[in-house]
């Protein structure tokens, strides 16, 4: 997911974001643990796709608390 995208949800939509991600995540590891999969590097792009909606979440909290 891009930046770009990222910046365009709402913060309820980002929220709901984490948890679908965070989930697809623990899937793949679990999964890449048991048996290898096919493209490892999936586990990278979701990491970094938590990452990035976690600081877009943290940002838009941390503009609220300046208001």
């Amino acid at each position: 997911m891009k930046q770009a995208d990222i910046k365009q949800l709402s913060t309820s939509d980002l929220r709901e974001r984490i948890k679908e991600e965070g989930s697809t995540l623990s899937k793949l590891k679990l999964n890449h643990s048991v048996s290898p999969i096919e493209n490892p590097l999936k586990i990278t792009f979701s990491r970094k796709t938590v990452a990035r909606l976690k600081t877009e979440l943290r940002n838009r909290e941390i503009a609220e608390e300046k208001k």
